[in-house]
């Protein structure tokens, strides 16, 4: 979780005097927010985007899709940065503000189980108030695996109640009638609910960005609400992650036969970059949401390693590690 930190710097006459503007990106495990970011980074129009990108587990996968990582902030090709945030979300935001080049835009993901209100907090705390913007909290849902059950899950509750907009992604995947029955039920949790579809986190800009400030900073019972409720959430909800390394190669068939046969049904997430004996010149990004998933090539990876993730409640970790040890092949 992230951690507030009160070194600030002593000299700050040169940090933006309105603050910036800044956007949480939330939404559960699977829901789209890295294809957002990265539609946001190749439409950004002109503005200096900064990305923080967070992970729930010990292997960062979603920034090595987003951009190639040096150290902890890179410079991207459009005049954007990305940078991964250790542990401390203050010190990074001044290390953002504190560069020569003006940054027009902050964006914050947030890891799939995360409560948005204390990272809202943060924003609208001493520490950060007179730098910073909350421009909007903006959450994506999945419309393809939304299920009622998953709101059982204070995470997946705050990230709809505290959204300012909802982005209702893949909605092409489903029937009209279901788009609706899932508008009607955020519209019953959230009263005036501004709900978007979108199909891949393909949405205008304009009606995501410089939004001119969050509901929840005009909000008393919000803010009246202590951090330490968001910091519990992974403990009450039982959330708890899988890292899997290797530096061998995986056998294709057998992790086949695991994703078929082996992998539980109470593992909502996993995401990873795998290396198979079948096509070891070959690296893939492998992606699972729910009953879904995806193994796609990753162009011009070259680390010769297998990074794997599972997020899941109640997991047998020695069971897991020891079948997927059992997919894996000598070079």
């Amino acid at each position: 979780m992230f951690q507030v930190s009160k070194a600030i710097p002593q000299d700050i006459s040169s940090l933006p005097k309105q603050g910036l503007p800044t956007t949480i990106v939330t939404g559960f495990l699977g829901s789209g927010k890295t294809t957002l970011l990265n539609h946001i980074l190749q439409n950004q129009q002109g503005l200096k985007i900064a990305v923080l990108v967070n992970e729930f587990g010990d292997i960062d996968i979603d920034s090595q899709l987003l951009i190639s990582m040096d150290d902890n902030m890179v410079e991207l090709t459009n005049g954007c940065i990305c940078c991964t945030i250790n542990d401390d979300l203050v010190n990074t935001i001044y290390e953002v503000l504190e560069r020569e080049e003006r940054i027009d835009h902050l964006l914050i993901e947030t890891t799939g189980v995360a409560d948005p209100l204390p990272i809202a907090l943060t924003l609208l705390g001493v520490d950060l108030q007179a730098v910073t913007q909350l421009d909007s909290i903006l959450t994506v849902l999945d419309a393809e695996n939304f299920s009622l059950d998953l709101f059982n899950s204070q995470a997946a509750l705050s990230q709809l109640t505290y959204g300012d907009i909802l982005l209702l992604n893949k909605s092409d995947l489903v029937t009209e009638e279901r788009l609706q029955t899932i508008e009607e039920f955020c519209h019953e949790q959230k009263n005036g609910a501004r709900i978007l579809r979108c199909e891949q986190g393909q949405v205008a800009l304009d009606a995501i960005l410089g939004l001119g400030g969050s509901n929840i900073a005009q909000s008393s019972d919000s803010l009246a609400k202590v951090a330490q409720q968001g910091q519990q959430h992974l403990q009450n909800d039982g959330f708890s992650s899988f890292s899997f390394r290797s530096d061998r190669p995986l056998d294709l068939e057998r992790f086949q036969v695991f994703l078929n046969d082996q992998l539980p049904e109470t593992v909502f997430r996993a995401k990873g970059i795998l290396w198979f004996a079948q096509r070891v010149q070959e690296k893939f990004v492998f992606q699972l949401s729910g009953k879904r998933f995806s193994i796609d090539p990753l162009p011009h990876f070259t680390t010769d390693t297998n990074q794997l993730v599972l997020i899941s409640r109640g997991l047998n970790t020695l069971q897991i590690q020891q079948q997927l040890n059992n997919c894996l092949t000598q070079l």
